[in-house]
């Protein structure tokens, strides 16, 4: 009972190895060569994440003139055709892991871009153009102006246009030209009242 089988030596064999397999990293690959782990690591078998950051550093490689175009394709084939992480090791032992930085550019960050302006509602800038002629016009663009002016409001809140502050010049001029010709007949028929 105290001897262990066959195959029970090989499950436990295959258990410690499989307990020290690690995941290779994207910086580890370039690295291999160099690293005292490499003689042990190399015979990992590599996954398809490992081919893929080879493939990645050979890409970035080529882009920065380092590779042939014939040399790239090729390194890509046998990239995507190894089977051990010692192989890919060995396509990218002459790069750099990664994309060098070019000197003297600078990326913008996000927060710091100018900002898109919205579209500014037609509706709203009709009720400014109304209400700014409601004095040429004696009033007669008031009412124009108060409609396009509530409308374009409307359609400002549920669109996210912009333009809001001319609607609300276009009501309130509209407005007041109302406001206006009502005080004006109100006093013509009081006048009128108090003649007869």
């Amino acid at each position: 009972m105290g001897h262990l089988q066959p195959w029970q030596g090989r499950t436990q064999a295959y258990g410690q190895v499989s307990s020290s397999v690690q995941p290779a990293t994207s910086a580890s690959l370039a690295s291999y060569t160099s690293s005292s782990s490499y003689a042990s690591s190399s015979f990992m078998l590599a996954s398809h994440a490992d081919r893929e950051r080879a493939v990645d550093v050979l890409r970035a490689g080529y882009g920065e003139g380092r590779l042939e175009k014939g040399e790239f394709d090729t390194r890509v084939g046998r990239a995507y055709a190894a089977r051990t992480v010692g192989e890919l090791a060995s396509l990218v032992a002459d790069l750099p892991a990664g994309p060098v930085p070019q000197p003297g550019v600078v990326a913008v960050p996000r927060p710091f871009l100018p900002a898109r302006r919205p579209r500014t509602n037609g509706k709203a800038v009709a009720a400014a153009v109304c209400g700014l002629l409601c004095l040429p016009t004696i009033g007669l663009t008031a009412l124009p102006a108060v409609v396009f002016g509530h409308t374009a409001r409307s359609e400002i809140r549920h669109s996210g246009e912009g333009g809001d502050g001319l609607a609300i010049t276009g009501l309130v001029l509209g407005w007041l030209s109302t406001a206006g010709w009502a005080l004006f007949v109100t006093l013509l028929i009081f006048v009128g009242v108090a003649i007869s």
